[in-house]
């Protein structure tokens, strides 16, 4: 009998203990489990898979590597030099430094892998998602080198990863396809051409890679060669590859894909669907599974429709076959996405499966764990993405340190998929995603309210994040009533990014009390290393002989500063005078883990918050939200205010330099250029300096 793969053998005790069955306390029973089946297959190339190199970095590397572990093969990490203390390499039993930040210097660079999985033994090489994942040369390069590349044979990528190609395929084999231009003649004048001929509005998309990159919507001529222009530089930069294809842009259409896997045996199987439609700068933000509204019989038609897909190819390991989707539920071919997808995890939640354990099995020639009949489907998953951004800067990326970062508590029906830490920098140089925050429930109403009290628990300070957006986004009517298409966010914009409102004089009591109970316990901390008690640094209590002590606070609530009375009461309790409204107030602080919390009463309505204070800020997240307070700085410790330096235009984000239109403020002459091509500039840092107006000369007079 051939040796079954290491894989295989160390599968079976890992089947008893399934982590998908879940309390029947906390939800209905799961009635999935995977059959155990006969292993009697060598992997494709006859050896076993005890060593895999992760080819990423991040979260996907992570997650990787978690499975991994679960099956006691030894995992290798690669990192750049921005990453060199990323989680992703602590969790990794061995890695391996492979260049600089760039990472077409370091993740996207074929040879250093390889060299990197020779020297270390590792049998197999997983991609990830991005980066290498859908490269058609390095799965061939695996080949070659007698690696086991964790994904389809180069012939599947090359047809299928290349969009122009896929789309031939399909439409030979009577799948419909979206109008376009699919062609070699990659000329600006032949794309401008067949952008005429199709009809604006019209999409420019790389024909390699994914994720939103290299991919932008036309609405006219007059600004097509600018479009162009851009999203070759971002495909060049993601994928070395800057070849275009034209479509025809469908208005307010649907995003649903299907997840499939195939074997070396020549099996297929589909995962069911999910829903992708809700994107921003072509990104997916928010996907769930399955998709909303759709019925039986034509979730059944779209993933045959998938799996005669992967199997006109000869599909083998993981892979995603997309479709847009009219109001009335026809779907036409788009694209397909050779490797795992990063929302992956809503399918393994309504399924009860481990989609990177199947890789692994299937890359060790197994055959695939389920047969179409035992894939069975059951509630609601969500995945919502959280990235370091601001959404009301066109949700461009920040990048800086995760100065504080505490998470809702995994369970069962609660993921959360990270390659971060608290105290761990958001790199300009990759993808700015912190996390994917994923929840199940038995039915999507459910899951979306259990979705909601999650993204209330994740709390970030440090840097922009785009979690308030997602839990308007999440909570918005449109939303719960499954009415989702990919124009979603333009066309509900105003209401999901809100303005900010005033805070409630309650939430700036709270804020105060916060305050004074930090500033008691930094003082009992003093006393107690001073060991003298009659200091006058030792009290602060308030507390003076036959009268109460008034203090007055200022704090800055946006752009407006709040005056508040503080009386210090002889029982502990506290009177906050606001204008002309008083509140009686009493709390304390305790802790909890890592994080200290707020248990407060003002006028006798009691309520509990995190509380974070960092530098001048007073941070509080609650169930009902979070509040962002300021202290305000006397002028005389406070720097330089950021509006002298507003001369000319800023940087929208921090990055690197390249050709990118940004509107100057005013008009008026360049007297300086700040930066260089390829150099990194910090967001709101000043790009240009314009000479000095004459009327702005006599101002100054």
């Amino acid at each position: 009998m051939a040796a079954a793969s290491a894989v295989s053998v160390l599968l079976v005790a890992a089947e008893r203990n399934r982590w998908h069955r879940l309390p029947s306390l906390l939800l209905p029973p799961r009635t999935w489990v995977w059959r155990q089946r006969t292993m009697k297959y060598t992997t494709a190339t006859g050896r076993n898979i005890t060593k895999v190199l992760i080819a990423n970095r991040g979260e996907i590397a992570c997650r990787v590597m978690r499975t991994a572990k679960k099956l006691g093969v030894q995992t290798v990490a690669v990192y750049s030099e921005a990453d060199r203390n990323s989680m992703h390499v602590d969790m990794a039993d061995e890695a391996y430094s492979i260049g600089p930040a760039p990472s077409q210097q370091s993740y996207l660079s074929m040879e250093k892998i390889i060299q990197v999985a020779k020297t270390s033994a590792a049998q197999a090489i997983h991609p990830g998602c991005g980066f290498l994942s859908e490269n058609m040369e390095f799965a061939e390069l695996c080949k070659q080198e007698g690696i086991i590349f964790i994904g389809p044979p180069p012939s599947a990528i090359r047809d299928m990863g290349i969009k122009s190609t896929s789309k031939s395929i399909m439409a030979a084999a009577g799948v419909p396809v979206v109008e376009g231009y699919h062609g070699e003649d990659q000329s600006d004048q032949c794309l401008k051409e067949h952008a005429r001929r199709i009809g604006y509005p019209v999409m420019i998309k790389a024909v390699r890679g994914g994720g939103g990159k290299g991919m932008r919507i036309v609405r006219s001529e007059q600004e097509f060669q600018e479009q162009l222009e851009s999203a070759r530089r971002e495909a060049k930069k993601s994928f070395n590859d800057d070849a275009m294809l034209i479509e025809k842009f469908v208005d307010t259409p649907r995003h649903v894909e299907v997840q499939v896997f195939g074997d070396h045996h020549g099996n297929a199987v589909y995962l069911f669907e999910r829903d992708c439609s809700v994107q921003r700068r072509h990104q997916k933000i928010i996907e769930e599974a399955p998709a909303p509204g759709i019925k039986s019989e034509v979730r059944k038609k779209l993933g045959e429709a998938a799996v005669r897909a992967a199997k006109a190819v000869n599909y083998v390991g993981a892979g995603t076959v997309e479709f847009i989707m009219d109001s009335k539920h026809n779907f036409c071919f788009m694209e397909m996405n050779t490797r795992l997808q990063v929302e992956h995890p809503v399918t393994e939640m309504i399924t009860g499966t481990d989609l990177v354990e199947w890789q692994l099995r299937i890359a060790a020639g197994e055959k695939i764990p389920l047969s179409q009949e035992e894939i069975t489907l059951q509630g609601h998953a969500f995945e919502a993405r959280i990235y370091a951004e601001d959404p009301s800067n066109n949700f461009m990326p920040v990048a800086g340190p995760l100065v504080h970062l505490s998470t809702p508590r995994a369970d069962p029906s609660t993921r959360i998929e990270t390659g971060v830490r608290q105290g761990d920098e958001v790199s300009v140089h990759y993808d700015p995603m912190i996390a994917k925050l994923v929840v199940w429930a038995a039915d999507r109403q459910a899951a979306l309210t259990k979705l909601r009290y999650s993204l209330r628990q994740y709390n970030i300070v440090g840097l922009h994040t785009n979690i308030d957006f997602l839990l308007n986004l999440s909570g918005h009517p449109e939303f719960e009533a499954g009415n989702v298409h990919t124009d979603f966010i333009p066309q509900h914009h105003k209401q999901l990014l809100l303005s900010r409102k005033a805070a409630a004089k309650e939430s700036l009591c709270q804020a105060a009390l916060g305050l004074i109970l930090k500033e008691k316990a930094m003082t009992d901390t003093f006393t107690l290393q001073a060991h003298d008690q009659f200091s006058p640094f030792s009290s602060s209590s308030g507390r003076r002989l036959n009268i109460s002590y008034t203090r007055n606070m200022t704090l800055k609530d946006g752009k407006n500063n709040v005056a508040i009375a503080v009386t210090y009461n002889h029982d502990g309790s506290y009177s906050m005078q606001i204008e002309d409204k008083t509140f009686q107030v009493l709390g304390n602080l305790y802790s909890e883990g890592d994080c200290t919390y707020l248990k407060c009463s003002v006028n006798g309505v009691a309520s509990k918050a995190k509380l974070i204070i960092l530098e001048n800020t007073i941070y509080l997240f609650s169930k009902e939200g979070s509040i962002e307070i300021d202290i305000p700085v006397p002028k005389y410790l406070s720097s330089v205010s950021s509006q002298e330096t507003q001369g000319g235009p800023l940087a929208p984000m921090t990055g690197t330099i390249e050709k990118h239109t940004i509107k100057s403020p005013k008009d008026g002459t360049v007297k300086k250029v700040f930066y260089r091509e390829g150099a990194q500039a910090n967001r709101h840092t000043p790009l240009v300096e314009f000479e000095e107006e004459e009327s702005d000369k006599r101002e100054s007079e």
